[in-house]
């Protein structure tokens, strides 16, 4: 079940890298891979059971994927800190601009529903 679960997501990603090498050059094949693999589940309206095993059996693992970064801190620590005003000024500006959007959109969202149950 976990091989099976495993061979869709590889299957996945090596689909998603070869659509980046042909034609997608602005998007990393794993990152195309994984929209494919949305849009599959999306059209198959569930989660397979080796699918889920797989998944399920990575998601022990991801903590892992946070050394890198935190390593990157480390070694570059005064490079970060002779540019601390303008990263703490773009995270600033991109957490006010995130905010304003997910307003904007949940104002949207709950315009449509409205209108759906006057509609009903």
């Amino acid at each position: 079940m976990l091989l099976r679960g495993l061979t869709w997501l590889v299957l996945f990603q090596l689909i998603g890298s070869g659509l980046n090498a042909l034609f997608l050059h602005m998007l990393p094949g794993p990152i195309i891979g994984l929209v494919l693999l949305f849009l599959y589940l999306l059209a198959r309206g569930e989660v397979g059971e080796p699918l889920s095993v797989a998944a399920s059996s990575l998601l022990r693992y991801l903590p892992l994927l946070l050394v890198p970064p935190a390593v990157g801190v480390m070694a570059y620590a005064g490079a970060i800190w002779a540019d601390f005003w303008a990263i703490v000024g773009t995270l600033v500006l991109s957490l006010l601009l995130a905010f304003i959007f997910c307003g904007w959109l949940m104002q949207k969202l709950i315009d449509r529903q409205a209108r759906r149950k006057e509609e009903a």
